[in-house]
């Protein structure tokens, strides 16, 4: 066996690959090199960096340690999807395709046997093959009504490159999630495969309010503040109706007034409840109130 190397590991696989035909399935292995093809020379992966091992319904791709992650990464969130989109918006309902993919990094050696082909040995690929295959994976795909691939990164290529934000790369975008393995709980983190969380798993972006301690009072809830009061309607102002020649002094007059005919007020008037003296009438027959005006 040859010593192990660092790797950057890429996996793909085709959702519901053994329930199409032969003839669909050669189609679909086609389209998914192609789609890789193209997504590798966007992220400027020569074909002497690359080492690829087909799996029927997916692909294994190794890539050399000395090609930056953030560019296959970019590739993979950009590229891929638009040319998923692409074949699809083409093909028949049959030979639509769907991809699951991981992206992961760590120590791979190869052990090939004389006649056969493969011999990939390594830890951190068994992990990330555990991502491939894991429900919380499938079932991001599956609720996927936007896109056509989902992808998710191991911890390593979350905390090495995607939490740092780099060009074209939305931390944001993608949420903690535990995977249940043979020997125990494995990490990911899964992009665009339903809620979106900036940290691990921890419930929607928007912050709630805060529970209280164990153990404290809580605080009894508080009743609504009662509506205010309807303010009373005013009217519209007095109405005064003068007939004959009266004459006023002395008494207040508040409110509407009417049918004052052949009446005499001695006194003061004052009209409206102003504590002001209204001026005297400046003829018979007419009043004028405390601002000129006639009432």
């Amino acid at each position: 066996m040859r010593e192990p190397v660092n790797r950057t590991i890429l996996l793909l696989d085709i959702e519901r690959f053994s329930r199409r035909d032969d003839v669909v399935q050669a189609v679909l292995r086609r389209t998914l090199n192609t789609v890789v093809d193209r997504t590798l020379v966007t992220a400027g992966v020569e074909a002497t960096q690359q080492y690829r091992e087909d799996r029927g319904d997916g692909l294994i791709v190794l890539i050399s340690g000395d090609v930056a992650k953030t560019a296959v990464l970019r590739a993979l969130l950009t590229v891929t999807p638009a040319l998923l989109h692409d074949h699809n918006r083409l093909a028949s309902g049959g030979a639509q395709m769907r991809l699951r993919m991981v992206l992961a990094a760590g120590e791979v050696a190869h052990d090939p046997q004389a006649g056969t082909t493969g011999g990939l040995v390594g830890h951190d690929l068994n992990q990330a093959f555990r991502l491939l295959d894991s429900d919380a994976l499938r079932r991001a795909l599956a609720g996927r009504t936007d896109g056509d691939c989902v992808l998710a990164v191991s911890t390593p290529v979350y905390e090495g490159v995607v939490r740092h934000g780099h060009h074209g790369v939305r931390p944001e975008l993608f949420r903690r999630t535990e995977v249940t393995v043979k020997d125990g709980v494995l990490p990911a983190w899964i992009q665009g495969g339903g809620e979106e969380a900036g940290v691990a798993g921890d419930g929607a972006a928007g912050a709630a309010s805060p529970s209280p301690a164990p153990g404290m009072p809580q605080a009894p809830p508080q009743a609504p503040a009662p509506a205010p009061a309807p303010a009373p309607e005013r009217s519209g102002g007095a109405v005064f109706h003068f007939y004959g020649a009266p004459v006023v002094h002395g008494s207040l007059v508040g409110g509407d007034q009417h049918g004052v005919s052949g009446g005499q007020v001695t006194g003061d008037v004052i009209l409206g409840g102003s504590g002001n003296k209204s001026a005297p009438a400046d003829r018979g027959g007419e009043s004028r109130s405390e601002d000129g005006g006639r009432p």
